[in-house]
């Protein structure tokens, strides 16, 4: 995660973000620090990276990287007022003791945990707005598991993070907003989830599937009311959580966290939610 020290919204490179619209800045710190003690009150550790000034979004931290099983595929952001971004992101892994064997320097367009979300049999990949298909070739070929391609077709929902969520990485258990894909997309996932919690659009407006799954608790947006109790049915624990500020850049839950999976995941518990324990890093 990455503190929001010095963010504020001065341009537009998605919908959600309206210059004129002032950002109260202590607030979005107090926001973002309460999801971050939330994370560790979980069990869960935290690492910080370092703000840079001039970089108002670092705080979305998922974009700077994709982590599978202790390996780093870089970012390559789209646009350039992020590009810097990717750079201060490899820094940091390489600082913690991350081979560079291991860390990758992207040679296309991807947005990290923006546009690659991590199920126990694949990597589901968006493109359409962001991410360059040809990335996803490329993760496929670093990480050694097989990429699905989904083609996004609403700007509101720009990166795969905004309209699916993984749920259970260890049960390729998901969330999302039909309405975000392709035919053929929707197709596909209906295809490989059947069981996949369908979310209505008045959850995914509100950023409700950019959120955060242990496994067991579901860290989302508070707004999105309707998806409390269908979590409750599945066995999940939602914890709403406010990061209204931060929505102003186009981003919440999902966008300020970044994973770290490393080289050995715990298995999931038969016949119940996955473990939840102080070895799952974001």
């Amino acid at each position: 995660m990455c503190p929001p020290t010095h963010f504020e919204v001065t341009y537009s490179i998605n919908p959600w973000m309206d210059p004129t619209k002032p950002v109260d800045l202590p607030l979005a710190l107090a926001q973002w620090e309460d999801l971050r003690d939330r994370y560790r009150a979980l069990g869960h550790t935290v690492e910080l990276l370092d703000p840079v000034p001039g970089l108002p979004d670092m705080v979305y931290a998922a974009n700077g990287a994709t982590v599978v099983g202790g390996r780093v595929l870089g970012a390559r952001f789209a646009h350039p007022e992020r590009s810097a971004e990717a750079v201060a992101h490899l820094e940091w892994f390489r600082r913690n003791g991350y081979p560079d064997a291991d860390v990758r320097v992207p040679e296309h367009v991807n947005e990290g945990e923006g546009d690659f979300a991590v199920t126990a049999s694949w990597i589901l990949a968006g493109q359409g707005f962001r991410s360059s298909p040809l990335s996803h070739g490329e993760a496929q070929e670093f990480f050694g598991r097989p990429v699905i391609g989904l083609e996004l077709v609403d700007p509101r929902y720009y990166h795969l993070d905004t309209a699916l969520c993984v749920l259970d990485d260890a049960r390729d258990e998901i969330m999302y907003f039909p309405d975000a894909f392709s035919p053929g997309s929707r197709a596909v996932l209906k295809r490989l989830f059947p069981d996949a919690l369908l979310v209505p659009a008045p959850d995914a407006a509100v950023l409700g599937l950019n959120a955060v799954s242990d496994g067991r608790h579901v860290l989302l947006p508070q707004a999105a009311v309707g998806l409390f109790e269908p979590l409750r049915a599945l066995g999940f624990e939602p914890v709403g959580m406010d990061l209204g500020e931060l929505l102003k850049g186009g981003g919440s839950v999902k966008c300020c966290t970044q994973e770290l999976r490393a080289a050995q995941e715990q298995p999931a518990a038969q016949g119940g939610a996955s473990p939840v324990g102080p070895d799952r890093t974001a």
